[in-house]
């Protein structure tokens, strides 16, 4: 068929007599030249019969052209053609209708069939979906279409600015004008050549067919007369109606509807309190950037077969769905909870090791670094960074462990906020200052990382400073000034310390972080699996930074004097934690050091990103691209208080009486007012309790499982009645999240962590959740059910009342399992019956009412009481 869109580079010339020629096709008469366009299908009689007349000898049935009212040409479809179904005798209703369903799909021409004809293919195929547009056989669409002597199609570029950015610029190419004296000269031109011949590629099963498909060609020249502007205006407004339509039948609830909408627009609706403290990317689902990080791996990994990854991937991360890798699946969180399995910082990695470690770990770290750097950033405010970047040096950060994942996610984040101050006009230049380290033993993984690592030092393994003199100067029996040394403003550490199974390795290795973290400001970050071996390691780290190395800055509820020596030797300095906690208490998820076999709560977040290709074909994965990771992670400042807080020399810290932040139970109760009304004031995002658990929201209220700034953890309940805006919040809250809203009740949420749980020291103690949330504590505190009482059926001798056999009763029948022995049933009779023997009764049966009746009989009675009648006139 004929398409405009192919001839929007020819001429005015060649394109008119394109026209004139299907003009004289239409006519009653055609010529011969035009026969050969008319092609048979090959499913036709005529071409199985190999004939090469047309499918009809009777007289034509193409209809003259006629004028329509916008000067376009249209011919009418031929309808229920009588003479085609009489005269011809090959015409068979069936089969025509099946061609037609061949030649239109679900789409059906204005008027194509008869009646009999509608009911056959509503029987065979049902309605069609509508009618028939030029789109629908192949007519291209009218994008780009030059149209007679007008000019030709806007086309774009892309033009780069002064301030580095690219603009997009329009422009035309004209055409020369053409004459009326050379379109008329055109109309009386040659045939067409084989090559547009070729291009008219014209399949008709019957007449009718073609008059149709004439038809909708000729509705496409005329619409391509209309300008591109109206078109476009005329779409919009249809989408809108029909926006509007969906709207008023469907009547979209409001969570379905923001879930519809994007995610901008559902965070204009919530209160300004609760934007500050969501917890997530923007969007929450992160897209791993393609020309900075994935587009790299693409590369890299087009020279090796993806199976040869894919078997090693398994082989070691244990088998499919790679649990011991960063992300474990949820089908496999019983396989064992055990550590990365591949490290960076290995020396001997192979080409197909390094090639498995970028294509299964640094998705996965990138997602979680960017989900944990995005809050630190939340948390510390646009100061921290743009204070790190206007200070001549940048920001100079350490990756240990993430492979150069931890410093892409760094550089996306570092981007935007470096493109904030480029328009302020604070900072020059495309890319932002800095110095990155990151630490690579292979060199084959070397080489990998460095496609997409730019202006990066690449250490082999990290430094020593704690067994050297150089990192003595914090010690106290240090004699002399320290050397020089690397010193890093943000310190990434991720999955480094499962790998160590040795408590003194894995203090060895904080400290020495410690020595080479920025003493004025210095962040450091430690990342690990989410599963309870390593948030145990995470909690770790947590406890020996507040008893050794930082000072808190609110007092210890214990009076205990800050700046005291530790035992380690070390001096405490100023520091606080960041996130996730907002309290500097004892966790309460991690009352007792060490691993607790059964722990069923502990602290963990989840980020969920879409998988790159590559990543999806190793793990087989063909119905779903996304992935929720889970992990634990702690980020510390050392050196620095919420602003606020000032050091005072005794230790304690001293809060103004402007700033907004404090912790404890006063945080949780003026939390729990909520700070929804504009009289409560900003809340500091240090004082408000974390959902440290996925938000159970029912029909009519939310539960909330938190976290507070008192270091327990309690349920908040959030009803509709409670108030509009905070329960219209708690729906929208997500697992992370701080809440500022307030609550209608909270209780206390017992919490099971297993075997650390039930141990009596912990119960005695009195520490705030001491004890598991599980059954057995709750038996071993005497806070469970009360036990069943004991069924033992015995067999009495009525004359002496003496016991002759018992046996226990179990409910439901079911006895417990226990070892067979030789006369195992009498030997288990007989010590029950020794149990029943220990009674002072000496086995006797005694009946419990005559029991009764002789506790009643010896009891005096009350003074009065036989005066009052109870038992009849007195006489």
């Amino acid at each position: 068929m004929l398409s405009a869109g192919r001839f929007q580079n020819r001429c005015p010339g060649c394109r008119q007599q394109v026209l004139s020629f299907y003009d004289a096709l239409l006519q009653q008469r055609t010529r011969v030249a035009a026969r050969p366009l008319l092609r048979p299908s090959p499913t036709s009689p005529a071409a199985r019969r190999g004939l090469v007349r047309h499918l009809s000898s009777t007289r034509s049935v193409f209809q003259e052209a006629t004028r329509s009212t916008s000067g376009a040409t249209s011919t009418e479809p031929p309808g229920g053609d009588p003479e085609l179904s009489r005269e011809d005798a090959e015409y068979d209703a069936e089969t025509f209708v099946r061609q037609a369903r061949q030649t239109f799909k679900h789409t059906l021409p204005y008027g194509y069939f008869t009646e009999e004809e509608y009911k056959i293919y509503e029987r065979l195929y049902g309605a069609p979906l509508r009618e028939t547009v030029p789109e629908d056989v192949g007519i291209p669409e009218l994008g780009g279409v030059n149209v007679g002597g007008q000019n030709g199609p806007q086309r774009t570029l892309f033009v780069e600015t002064e301030s580095g950015h690219f603009e997009e610029v329009e422009y035309t190419i004209e055409q020369p004008p053409v004459e009326e004296s050379d379109v008329e000269a055109v109309a009386e031109l040659r045939p067409l050549t084989e090559a547009q011949i070729d291009y008219l590629n014209v399949t008709a099963n019957n007449k009718r067919e073609f008059a149709a498909l004439m038809r909708l060609q000729r509705d496409f020249e005329a619409a391509s007369l209309r300008p591109l502007e109206e078109i476009v205006e005329e779409e919009e407004v249809q989408q809108k109606e029909e926006v509007e339509h969906f709207e008023e039948e469907e009547g979209i609830e409001e969570d379905e509807e923001e879930r519809l909408l994007p995610e901008q627009s559902v965070n204009d609706r919530v209160h300004s309190h609760t934007a500050i403290g969501i917890f997530r990317t923007k969007p929450s689902t992160l897209l791993l950037p393609n020309a900075t990080f994935t587009e790299h791996i693409k590369d890299l990994l087009s020279r090796t077969n993806p199976s040869h990854v894919r078997e090693h991937a398994e082989k070691v991360f244990g088998g499919p769905g790679l649990p011991h890798s960063p992300a474990t699946p949820a089908t496999k969180k019983n396989l064992g909870q055990k550590p990365v399995a591949m490290q960076a910082g290995h020396h001997r990695m192979s080409a197909i090791e390094a090639d498995t470690y970028i294509t299964t770990v640094l998705p996965g770290l990138y997602a979680t670094t960017t989900s944990i750097l995005v809050e630190v950033r939340k948390r510390l405010g646009s100061d921290w960074l743009q204070g790190l970047l206007t200070n001549g040096t940048g920001p100079r950060v350490l990756d240990v462990g993430a492979g150069g994942a931890g410093l892409a996610a760094w550089q996306e984040v570092l981007q935007a906020e470096w493109e904030l101050l480029r328009e302020q006009g604070k900072v020059q230049g495309r890319e932002p200052v800095g110095k990155k380290t990151v630490v690579v033993g292979s060199e084959n993984l070397r080489q990998r990382v460095s496609r997409f690592l730019h202006n990066t030092t690449f250490l082999p393994r990290l430094p020593d400073y704690l067994h050297s003199a150089e990192g003595a100067e914090r010690m106290l029996e240090s004699g002399g000034g320290p050397g020089q040394r690397k010193v890093f403003d943000v310190i990434i550490a991720s999955h480094q310390l499962m790998p160590l199974d040795k408590s003194y390795k894995r203090k060895d290795f904080i400290d020495n972080l410690w020595t080479m973290l920025n003493p004025e400001g210095g962040v450091l970050i430690v990342l690990e699996k989410g599963h309870p071996r390593g948030f145990e390691a995470v909690a770790d780290v947590r406890d020996r930074m507040l008893s050794e190395f930082i000072i808190p800055p609110v007092p210890a509820e214990n009076g205990e004097d800050m700046t005291a020596v530790p035992e380690s030797g070390r001096i405490r300095e100023p520091g606080h934690i960041i996130a996730p906690c907002t309290n500097h208490t004892k966790c309460p998820m991690y009352l007792t050091p060490g691993e607790s076999a059964g722990r069923k709560d502990f602290c963990h977040f989840s980020q969920r990103f879409i998988r790159p290709s590559f990543l999806q074909r190793v793990l087989g994965a063909s119905h779903r691209n996304h992935e929720d990771i889970e992990f634990s992670y702690i980020a510390i400042r050392r050196g620095a208080h919420p602003d606020g807080v000032r050091s005072s020399s005794t230790g304690s810290n001293l809060t103004d009486s402007a700033s907004s932040f404090f912790q404890g139970p006063e945080a949780v109760d003026r939390a729990f007012k909520g700070y929804e009304d504009v009289e409560a004031g900003t809340p500091h995002a240090l004082s408000l309790p974390r959902n440290v658990m996925p938000p159970l929201k029912s029909k009519g209220h939310v539960t909330l499982d938190l976290c507070t700034p008192a270091g327990t953890i309690e349920r908040w309940v959030v009803p509709k009645s409670f108030s509009k805006q905070a329960y219209h919040d708690a729906r929208k809250a997500k697992w992370g999240d701080l809440w500022a809203l307030g609550a209608k009740t909270r209780t206390r949420r017992e919490i099971r962590l297993g075997k650390a749980g039930k141990n009596a020291e912990n119960l005695a103690t009195g520490l705030k959740n001491a004890g598991d949330g599980g059954v057995r504590s709750r038996e071993l505190a005497g806070l469970g059910s009360k036990q069943k009482p004991r069924v033992v059926e015995v067999t009495v001798d009525p004359n002496t009342n003496r016991i002759l056999a018992a046996s226990e009763k179990y409910p439901n029948g079911r006895a417990p399992v226990e070892r067979r022995t030789k006369n195992g049933k009498k030997v288990k009779m007989n010590d029950l019956m020794d149990e029943l023997q220990d009674d002072p009764h000496h086995g006797k049966y005694v009946d419990p009412d005559d029991i009764e009746d002789e506790e009643f009989r010896r009891a005096p009675l009350p003074e009065g009481f036989l005066e009052k009648g109870l038992f009849g006139d007195k006489k």
